[in-house]
């Protein structure tokens, strides 16, 4: 590779169009793959463990937050956590983009962050290039259980989004968002 030439985790991390089977990406992947088998399979009460390998595998983990294994992530760095935010079981964060989770967020079970995209085209596809687009969920938003937020969305402050909702694009702040793709049926305040 020539000094001007970009890695492929460089391109990731510009959101620019990249191949995820490259060393570096493995590498990274294996460690987040390995930190979060271990918090999968910790005992429950091994509180401050469990808040170490989080603090750990996190690009950031605020205080007072805690995320109830079972936890998936692709890289892990990539993900952020305000303070004094709850995640349920079954969390995913597909972080190949940042996924910032603002603080006093409220996250029900299975609820999916999916960063990842992948192009239309097919023989860019069969080439393996893929790309990625932020997640931004403000403060005091509540998720509801099985709730997807796709790939680019903002969700504005003290939004509810209702269980099993699938949010397709930004949500303002303040107010109740469901169905899929999610719409806003109610203002709040």
């Amino acid at each position: 590779m020539s000094p001007t030439e970009k890695s492929m985790r460089d391109r990731m991390l510009a959101g620019e169009p990249y191949i995820a089977d490259d060393p570096e990406l493995a590498r990274e992947s294996v460690r987040a793959q390995r930190l979060t088998h271990e918090i999968n399979s910790m005992d429950p009460g091994a509180h401050e463990r469990l808040r170490a390998l989080f603090t750990e595998l996190l690009g950031g983990f605020g205080d007072g937050s805690e995320i109830r294994p079972p936890f998936r992530c692709d890289y892990g760095y990539q993900t952020f956590v305000g303070a004094r935010t709850f995640a349920n079981w079954g969390l995913i964060s597909l972080d190949v983009a940042t996924v910032t989770i603002g603080d006093d967020v409220q996250i029900g079970p299975n609820v999916q962050l999916l960063t990842a995209t992948h192009p239309l085209e097919p023989q860019p596809r069969r080439d393996k290039w893929e790309a990625a687009q932020p997640i931004v969920i403000g403060d005091n938003v509540w998720l509801g259980g099985g709730v997807i937020v796709c790939p680019g969305v903002t969700i504005g402050a003290n939004t509810v989004v209702g269980a099993g909702s699938v949010v397709t694009r930004d949500l303002p702040a303040d107010v109740v968002a469901v169905g899929s793709p999610a719409r806003v049926v109610k203002r709040l305040a």
